[in-house]
């Protein structure tokens, strides 16, 4: 990108290389990713270092396996269900009928918690909760293995290949373990090496646990004590075994097979915790598969060692890369390296797919496991703009087409046109009852958002994306719908001649009265976002655009200004000296950077820069989080600053740990991936720029003096 700092011979060679190939020499992407491959020598007590494939994910302890910690085996199709409440009259989910709100003078029914309906109510909000496949572990001696009894614990994730090294000491033997998951199945491949196996000291246990949908967070998914309401039966063949576990309706299996010399048994009657007992050989290998029905034709470990370097592999050496690492560079950059390199790994692992990933991915359980989809852009984006699409297409392809007659239903029972999509939702669709859930609007305009990301990903023929008029038609039903919920939620104001967004409704902040919030700023601007999207959709197939959606367009209200600046709502009062309001996410500077300007309202440059300095002077950053940084650094990049860009997706409250897991805090769990999503489709846009500004240079959004170099990268809008 720039010379001001290089090495002169190397100039030289990549001059000579560069004129051969005529394209340029390409990154060394593999000495980039495992020059950031993370290491552990001791247990941390939030995460786990994890291996994965999307829909399947293992966390492990310093021992490579579960040994010492309960950490979680999650899955994308394992879900659980407690017992339905007997309250008289409420014998089904369907008999929840939520609350009423006065909406523009008339009753809508929301779903939300009902005092008369307690028990179905809280039910519907935890149910169904994710559920803890099970724990694999060591035992030495027939006894659990304590941290303090191993010395020299080193391990390391080699993330080019997506296996896990684990060393350890253990009574003056070493023990090592390397742990890998099947691309193509929810299978854990484990190989052991110790002279500790050979007398039968150490062997392997699995262990299963209850679930009960009690905390909305749990970093240690389930309960192993209530040993009595649930079941595990076993099946022994010849090297092989099958556990079958029952919870209420819920069972799924666990297929264990192994190589070597072993045999399996059941610890107790009463326990669910099974061992597999090595015999005679100091190297043991086995796999365990879990799955919602049986399964007999299992990989073996070295197959599934190799399918996981070459599934790797293409993950890392297609699509897009950036590399900051130059010499030239100063130390954020290599920080910032680090945690684009280490989200990348984990999102592959947490948030790859079939549905969209919750808030923790596949570590843990927030929010009883479900996903929140005004959340699912900051999961998905980052795929578009990476030109990932076969990662993306894994949910997008399905999910507002699967949820579109769910989401019809609640706008017609709402009196609304369309499909209003919901908020916390379980695979099915349904939408947790809660205040918050039902009167959030943010991601209705998220389908066409997706759509014009994948629109112009087909104008440029994007590997793994139809050609224009296959994506046109793909999305033209999903987006007709979202189109006619947005002007159908739309309310004519007789007295002010515009069309209204709410009340009721909370916004982007989630931090206002929903009775007095209308017209927030960040919101109109993505409700014209999107008709403009949804008419040139129209437009574009040489269908009429409904006449509603250009009067809505035409007459929809203004963004709010007070006192010069941009607010978040219409008519508030004091925004920049009440607390409550200057923290949380800083939906404001959305309306620029996230979102491309409006050809049909454009905002006010004068007021932009004007708001950006009353939040930078009063607002409470230490309570942001997630993808508040990247929403900022959006906003920077695309307002030409792009020093403040990284100066925002490096702030000290925008925090990873030592394995790049983002941290959470006391209102989110740890992990919480929308901050590595957020920080990879910041990073993907000022790498890639914005279709809106097709003259845009690389070196433009990047900061002064460094050196970036970059391959294969979308645009953003």
């Amino acid at each position: 990108m720039r010379l001001q700092c290089i090495d002169f011979f190397a100039f030289i060679l990549g001059f000579v290389l560069s004129f051969a190939n005529g394209s340029g020499t390409r990154i060394d992407r593999e000495s980039v990713v495992r020059r950031f491959n993370p290491s552990r020598n001791a247990n941390s007590p939030t995460t786990p270092i994890q291996v994965g494939n999307g829909n399947f994910a293992f966390g492990a302890d310093i021992t490579g396996l579960q040994s010492i910690l309960p950490w979680n085996t999650l899955s994308t199709w394992s879900w659980h269900n407690t017992s339905f409440p007997t309250t008289p009259g409420q014998t089904k989910p369907e008999d929840f009928t939520g609350l009423d709100w006065w909406t523009h003078g008339r009753l809508v029914p929301y779903s939300q918690p009902n005092p008369a309906e307690n028990d179905i109510s809280q039910w519907l909000i935890r149910n169904p909760h994710r559920v803890n496949l099970g724990r694999i572990g060591l035992l030495y001696n027939g006894e659990g293995i304590e941290e303090n009894q191993l010395s020299q614990t080193q391990q390391h994730l080699d993330m080019w290949t997506g296996t896990l090294h684990s060393n350890f000491t253990l009574d003056g033997q070493i023990v090592s373990v390397q742990t890998n998951v099947d691309p193509h199945s929810d299978t854990v491949a484990v190989l052991i090496e110790s002279r500790l196996l050979e007398d039968g000291e150490v062997t392997v246990f699995f262990d299963f646990p209850y679930m009960t949908g009690q905390n909305k967070f749990e970093t240690f998914v389930g309960d192993w004590n209530s040993t009595s309401n649930h079941t595990t039966t076993i099946q022994r063949r010849q090297h092989s075994a099958e556990i079958r576990h029952d919870l209420d309706s819920t069972t799924y299996f666990a297929t264990i097979n192994w190589v070597e010399k072993g045999s399996m048994s059941r610890l107790s009657a009463s326990s669910h915790q099974y061992t597999l007992a090595p015999a005679g050989s100091k190297t043991f290998t086995f796999t365990t598969t879990f799955s919602a029905n049986p399964i007999y034709l299992i990989a073996s470990v070295s197959t599934i060692n190799t399918s996981s370097k070459q599934w790797w592999n293409e993950y890392w050496t297609h699509g897009a890369f950036i590399d900051l690492t130059s010499s030239c560079n100063p130390p954020p950059a290599s920080t910032l390296q680090r945690l684009i390199v280490l989200s990348q790994y984990l999102l592959a692992v947490n948030s790859a797919s079939d549905s969209p990933p919750q808030e923790s991915g596949l570590t843990n359980n927030g929010w009883y496991g479900k996903f929140h989809l005004e959340m699912y852009l900051w999961h998905g984006a980052h795929w578009a703009v990476w030109n990932r699409w076969g990662l993306l297409h894994r949910s997008l392809n399905t999910l507002y087409k699967q949820f579109l007659p769910s989401s019809q239903l609640r706008a017609a029972e709402q009196g609304y046109k369309g499909a209003r999509w919901g908020k916390m939702s379980d695979p099915s669709g349904r939408s947790a009852p809660g205040e918050i859930n039902s009167l959030l609007i943010w991601q209705q305009p998220h389908p066409l958002h997706f759509a014009e990301l994948e629109y112009q990903a087909a104008l440029e023929a994007k590997p793994g994306v139809s050609n224009p008029h296959q994506v046109l038609e793909d999305w033209d039903q999903v987006l007709t719908a979202t189109a006619d919920f947005m002007t159908s939620y739309a309310f004519h104001n007789s007295s002010t001649g515009v069309f209204d967004l709410g009340p009721p409704m909370y916004p982007v902040s989630e931090n206002t009265q929903p009775n007095n919030t209308i017209n927030p700023t960040f919101e109109l601007a993505y409700w014209r976002f999107g008709l403009e999207v949804a008419s040139k959709w129209k437009s574009r197939q040489r269908k009429p655009t409904p006449s509603t959606w250009a009067t809505v367009l035409s007459q929809l209200a203004p963004l709010p200004v007070q006192n010069g600046t941009y607010v978040i709502y219409e008519g508030v009062q004091d925004p920049w000296n009440t607390p409550t309001l200057t923290e949380d996410h800083p939906g404001l500077v959305g309306i620029f950077g996230f979102l491309p300007p409006s050809t049909d309202s454009p905002f006010n440059t004068t007021t932009l820069n004007a708001t950006l300095d009353k939040i930078n002077s009063t607002w409470n950053f230490t309570a942001s989080y997630g993808w508040d940084f990247p929403f900022l650094a959006m906003n920077a990049a695309r307002m030409g600053n792009p020093q403040q860009a990284v100066k925002w997706l490096l702030d000290p409250n925008f925090a990873f740990d030592d394995i790049g897991m983002p941290i959470g805090g006391s209102r989110v769990p740890t992990p919480y991936f929308p901050a590595s999503a957020g920080l990879l489709w910041a990073v993907g846009m000022m790498a890639g720029g914005w279709a809106s500004e097709p003259k845009s240079k690389l070196e433009d959004r990047w900061p002064n003096g460094w050196e970036v170099r970059v391959e294969d990268f979308g645009k953003g809008l």
